[in-house]
Order: structure tokens, then sequence, then C-alpha cells
């Protein structure tokens, strides 16, 4: 039986363009063993490529032969691995690059959010005038997929009480006054484990979760259920995540500078719960400094190797990081579990050698506060729960009004509009901007340049599936790939007509994945 399946033509494929983007129709063959995906080999126009319709977005991919094993790339002299699509947006780092980790002032009060990861929300094991102890649990996990939070200080529960929260709305948080001294009373502490190569895997990863530790990269995954791949899966290599590639940010290259050893710890640590071969730092090429520190720290392993990547965004996505770091592409809907790897944020794994050596929780991070408007930008250590305006005013406060504070970098961080919020384990920076020019917000119509297509990195349509987003169309919103969206931004940022393509698909993307995950429900 065959059937037409219309393919979204890439500048790739030349015979396909006559102008702009064009859509083509190719006959295909379905094949039942694929459930339901199509594929057809590349033909005239195609070169070496082929031509892959999923069930739920269209792709280009490049051809691999039959039964090729999986192989850790190496760049050659002078040469950077990356990735296909993406930009190169200003970088802004100077404001911080040069300036090491400061540690801040201990706060007046502390907010600490339940959910401050993906997945429910703590449940709280303290009152009202409890008193704590610096590092004692706050909050239980609250389910398979929660974290655990404890108390950056010293100090008494003023209450339990609905807080602004920086995804939005209220949410529950322990409030907490610090002891007189600062919060620098008593630690409760786990007990360290000083040899963990003798201690069975399962242990570090309760370690791990009994410490609250998420992804720090800004996703915030419970990382106890993600060093654990689901039966019949297993890691083959683990890649730290030192790229850094949001503009402004520089918290992570100062970690690795300053705090490299328990970087590298980390790893190590992760490659014995995984039982990994290979274990990668991949880390850009603007931080020469870091990639030659790493490389020295890590000369004598011959399980850990440092890679330099190419300068581009979002070159610290994961499925981008894992197809320019081993050559493997993460099938779509899939997770890097499928291709056998691992990849955590550099601050994750020093936060795990903390937990595992030394007992302690997570209780405070790397942060970068910079922006053009910042009279004094710094990268900060921070304890978590410590309010945006006592970090601002240890920064020596704003030059100027700020129209834009955002959480996180300015590619992917949320827009805030107070400075009562609280760090979190997610969050990477705090950045103050300048109000942007009146024409900014006016948008044009589409101009079937095809610009958003070639530079996306997942390769999907951004312009159909903002479109039909925008429409409420799911069924087209799917087939154009908005659930396969990292919401990089990176097709807004190059859009000549300034159209709002990633706002318009994220605001169809809840939909669209819980669709596909009642369509998983119903299948089983």
């Amino acid at each position: 039986m065959t059937r037409f399946v219309e393919v979204i033509a890439r500048r790739d494929c030349k015979s396909f363009f006559t102008s702009g983007m064009e859509i083509c129709r190719r006959r295909v063959k379905s094949r039942p063993s694929l459930r339901g995906d199509l594929t057809a080999t590349g033909q005239r126009g195609c070169g070496s490529g082929r031509v892959v319709a999923k069930s739920t977005a269209f792709r280009y991919q490049k051809h691999e032969p039959p039964g090729a094993p999986w192989r850790a790339r190496q760049p050659e002299d002078g040469m950077a691995l990356t990735f296909k699509g993406g930009i190169h947006p200003p970088e802004f780092k100077h404001f911080t690059e040069d300036k090491a980790l400061v540690e801040a002032r201990r706060p007046g009060l502390v907010v600490i959010p339940l959910a401050q990861h993906i997945g429910a929300p703590a449940k709280p094991v303290v009152g009202k005038g409890d008193t704590l102890k610096a590092g004692q649990l706050l909050g239980e996990p609250g389910g398979f997929v929660s974290a655990a939070v404890h108390s950056p200080v010293a100090g008494k529960v003023l209450k339990i009480a609905d807080h602004p929260h920086a995804m939005g709305g209220l949410k529950p948080a322990v409030i907490i006054e610090p002891a007189e001294d600062g919060g620098d009373g008593e630690w409760e502490l786990m007990e360290p484990i000083a040899e963990p190569g003798r201690v069975e895997p399962e242990k570090l990863v309760e370690r791990i979760r009994a410490a609250g530790i998420v992804g720090m990269g800004g996703a915030t995954f419970p990382t106890s259920v993600k060093v654990v791949p689901p039966k019949g899966h297993e890691f083959d290599t683990v890649i730290l995540n030192g790229a850094e590639c949001e503009p402004f940010l520089t918290c992570d290259h100062r970690l690795m500078l300053e705090r490299g050893e328990k970087i590298v710890r980390g790893l190590e640590i992760l490659l014995q719960i995984t039982g990994a071969r290979n274990g990668v730092i991949a880390i850009e090429a603007n931080k020469p400094d870091a990639v030659a520190h790493l490389k020295e720290l890590t000369k004598d392993s011959a399980r850990i190797s440092v890679v330099k990547c190419k300068v581009k965004y979002p070159q610290g996505a994961e499925k981008q990081l894992i197809k320019a770091v081993t050559g493997r592409e993460v099938p779509v809907g899939g997770l890097p579990f499928a291709v056998n790897v691992l990849v955590q944020n550099v601050g994750t794994a020093y936060a795990i050698a903390e937990a595992i050596y030394e007992g302690k929780p997570l209780v405070e991070r790397a942060l970068t506060l910079t922006g053009p408007l910042v009279s004094e930008p710094k990268n900060l250590w921070v304890r978590l729960g410590t309010p945006v305006s006592e970090l601002l005013e240890q920064c020596g406060g704003l030059k100027g009004e700020a129209a834009r504070f955002i959480m996180g970098g300015p590619m992917m961080g949320m827009a805030q509009h107070r400075f009562d919020l609280p760090v979190a384990k997610g969050t990477s920076g705090l950045l103050f901007l300048p109000p942007p020019p009146p024409e900014a917000f006016t948008e044009g119509p589409c101009l079937r340049c095809g610009k958003c297509v070639d530079i996306c990195p997942m390769n999907l349509v951004p312009c159909d599936a903002a479109l039909y987003s925008r429409a409420g169309n799911l069924d087209e919103a799917e087939r154009y790939g908005a659930a396969d969206c990292i919401e990089c931004g990176s097709c807004s940022f190059v859009c000549p007509a300034k159209r709002h393509l990633v706002q318009s698909i994220k605001l169809l993307k809840p939909s669209v994945l819980k669709r596909r995950a009642e369509r998983a429900r119903a299948a089983k």
C-alpha cells in the first residue's frame, strides 16, 4: 500500500527549492514495522540524505550506514564540535566572565518554595515556630518524580504560606527567619561517604535523592530519577554540560575554573552509578581557560575527556549537545537514554560531589547577576531562598529603571515583574535590561523566507507550527512539531518579520503534549 506524505523541503534538497520554501509530495511505502513511521531514501536532489516522516513531525536526517556503531566524536585540531542549525546571538559575557565567584551575604529572610523542580512539589515536614538547623529537611519528595528541599540557614519557621513563584502565580513556600548569627549556626548534614567506589550504586542514588539534587542548568528534573534508565536501557556515556550558551551568563564558567575538582569528582560518581564507560565534559570554545583547566585535572583519567564545542546557541540544549559530542540523534519524542547517553550540568555534578563526600544537601548555588543596568555585575555564590532584592542591593542596585527583569538568560529565561522572588535550585541568572525599541513588539506577516526552518536545531518548521498553534489547531500544530519544540527562541531571534514564533508555540504545546500522553496511555 502506498500513500503520499508531504515533506517540508529544506535548502539541503536544492532541487526542491525555486523560491523560499516549497512543499513537495513524495510517494513512499508504508512499513508496518516502523509502527506508522514512514521512511523513504532520498533520491534526486537529496544528496546522501534521507527524508523521514514521523507521526508527529518532519525531519531531514543525514544518512548513516546500517549497523554503524556509536562512536565518540573527536574534533580535529582547531575545530570544535557542533550540531546542525542554531544561531550566533551577541554573547554579552564581558560583564562578568572575568569576575570570580563572590559569596553573597546571608539573607535577612529566606523563602523556600516547595516546588523547585519538575514533578510533584515537596511535602512539608516542619511547621510554624519550629527551630531549624542549616541543612535540615523542610519537605520530603511528594512522589517518584519529586525532590526534597532543605533549609539553607539556621533559624525559625515563620510560616508555611503561598508566595509569588517564578513560574507564575502563588505556590506554597516555607518562610524562615534566620538566626541572629545570620543563619550560620549548627548544620545538620548526612553521613559523608569517603569511598563511594566501594558503595553500591543504589545507595549513591538514594543519597542524591535525599540531598534534593535536581538539574542545575534550568530544567530542574530530579537527578535521582534521571540517572537510572528505564528497564531495557543502559548508559554508555555521561556528558557534563559546560557549554553555558545563553548570553550574559557566566556562573558555570567560573564554577569550572574555581571548583573544577569537585565537578570531576561528581562526574566520577555518575560514571560509577550508571556503569558508563565514557565521561565527557563539553565546553564551548569561548572558555579556553576552563577547557585547559579541566583537561589538566583529567589528564590521568582513562575514562574522562574534555571536548571543545563550537560557540553557537543552543549548544547547551541536551539533544544538540549529544549530537555534537557523540554524533547520535535522539529519536523524535524520545529522551537521551534512547541513545545510551546521560547529560548533566556541571553544577549538578558539583552538588553530587558535595552530597556524597560531605553529606551536604543542595542549599546553595552559583548564579550570575548581570545586565547593562546593574551597577556592579557579579557572579555570586548564593543560599537558596534569598530574595532577588537583597542580591541586587549587594551589586550596587540599578543605574536606571529596568524595564525587563529575567530569571535565567535572555533566550530561555522567564520575565518577572517583582523583586521579592527567591533564588531557587534552577536559578542560573538574574538579568536586568533596558526597554526594547517599540518596533520590537510590532509583528509583520510571514515572508516565507525559511530562515526559521534553516536554523531550527530540532529540524522543525516553526513558522507553520506557530501559525497552527495560534489557530488552536492541535492536529496541525503537532504535525509540524509543536510537541518537539525545545523553546530555545532561535526562530524568533532570526525572524525578519519579528513574529512571536516560539511564544505562539509555547501557548499550545501543553495541550499537544497532554493529548500525546493520553494516546500513549490508551495504547497500553
